[in-house]
């Protein structure tokens, strides 16, 4: 079914925001559907947490095959309270990749821990679990995967080697949602998760949005309940609960807790864009393998390799580029040519918030996908004509080398 496009701003069919750049790096994907949705909670008169939220994480929870889901406002703060109820604490450390959004050690630092930075592996650009393994001490308390723009890591080496440890597994899905892995002969959803918790973002460049959010997906029951609690306050009752009380009912703060609350307003959108997922999916892979075939004859650029066990959501398209082409200077003539693109995947211990947490463990391979990585625009919206030209001109950059 074609879609129908509707006017925001000046355009008859982008948003306002991205007109300074003929192509920007990433569109939202967001219609009429959207607008009507947040008219409920808006029109209802309960806009912060409540029924909204609650129905979101059950059709999310729904969608991805987990036991609990848990809305929250960003995946930082999902990250952030999955380390605390598994027991991260000052002192201990986290096994991760520090090539990744900064988020992601972020939320180690949080709980007064350590991270522990390994290398990734080319194509995928996700950790790699042998390193992982040869960083394990006595310290270790957790291991932190990434999947990576979208494709799924290693779980089942992972799975195998954290049980063997007994080191709780969490996934930072930031940017997974709606991406797959073949586990048992059988494809399964990254949130179900095949950890013992996985993380989302629903920020504006990832392939759902609600403006901003994130949601915790969990097999335990327990933990599920601690993220609740934590999420508003450490709060004993629950807005919902006291609005439908019909007797005056006085919370307790038992615990140190957090503003980490998603609204209904958000979650409105979000169940709007849950319902067409699978068809962006489907669009964005669609788009990746267009991209293959255009950009396969370039000399020398390395294009992202997906596994045959994975299914990416190609949250973004990474390319490598050749040898003695310069990032920088590859992305300006791109810009000069009105397309966005955006450098590879920043490594967490280059920061200068990082200057006194050195890497344990030399990560080249880490440090030349930042250096010589690039994104490419990808978005449902993308026309094939836009995608000829990137490749196009792209190709043109890589030439004058």
């Amino acid at each position: 079914m074609k879609t129908k496009w509707f006017k925001i701003g000046i355009g008859p069919k982008y948003p306002t925001m991205d007109n300074k750049h003929n192509i920007p790096i990433t569109r939202p994907f967001i219609e009429k559907a959207e607008i009507k949705a947040a008219q409920r909670p808006i029109r209802s008169g309960w806009v912060t947490q409540g029924p909204e939220v609650a129905a979101f994480e059950n059709e999310f929870r729904g969608f991805v095959g987990a036991d609990h889901a848990c809305a929250v406002s960003s995946c930082t703060a999902a990250l952030h309270l999955a380390l605390l109820v598994v027991g991260i604490k000052p002192g201990d450390e986290v096994i991760t990749v520090s090539h990744s959004f900064i988020a992601t050690a972020n939320s180690i630092l949080y709980c007064g821990a350590a991270p522990v930075f390994v290398d990734i592996i080319p194509g995928t650009y996700n950790i790699d679990p042998e390193l992982v393994e040869r960083a394990i001490t006595p310290r270790t308390k957790a291991v932190l995967c990434v999947h990576q723009m979208g494709m799924p890591c290693c779980l089942e080496k992972l799975m195998a080697l954290t049980r063997r440890y007994s080191l709780p597994l969490v996934e930072d899905a930031a940017c997974a949602v709606g991406s797959e892995i073949l586990i048992d002969n059988s494809w399964e959803k990254i949130g179900k998760p095949h950890g013992d918790i996985a993380c989302f973002s629903f920020h504006p460049r990832k392939v759902l949005t609600t403006g901003d959010g994130g949601m915790i997906t969990t097999r335990h029951e327990d933990w599920d309940r601690q993220f609740r609690l934590l999420r508003q306050h450490g709060m004993s009752v629950t807005d919902k609960d006291r609005h439908e009380a019909d007797t005056v009912v006085f919370e307790s703060y038992d615990c140190l807790g957090y503003n980490y609350r998603m609204t209904d307003i958000q979650a409105a959108i979000g169940r709007e864009q849950l319902c067409r997922l699978p068809a962006v999916v489907e669009k964005r892979r669609a788009l990746a393998r267009r991209y293959e075939d255009l950009l396969s004859g370039i000399e020398g650029l390395e294009i992202p390799h997906e596994p045959t066990w994975t299914r990416s959501n190609w949250q973004s398209y990474c390319v490598m580029l050749p040898e003695n082409v310069g990032q920088k200077a590859t992305m300006e003539y791109l810009l000069k040519h009105g397309i966005a693109t955006r450098r590879g995947i920043m490594c967490a211990h280059r920061e200068p918030a990082y200057s006194n947490h050195t890497a344990r463990y030399p990560l080249p391979l880490s440090e030349n996908a930042q250096d010589r990585c690039i994104l490419l625009p990808l978005f449902p919206q993308l026309e094939p004509t836009e995608q000829d030209r990137v490749a196009a001109v792209l190709q043109k950059a890589c030439m004058r080398r």
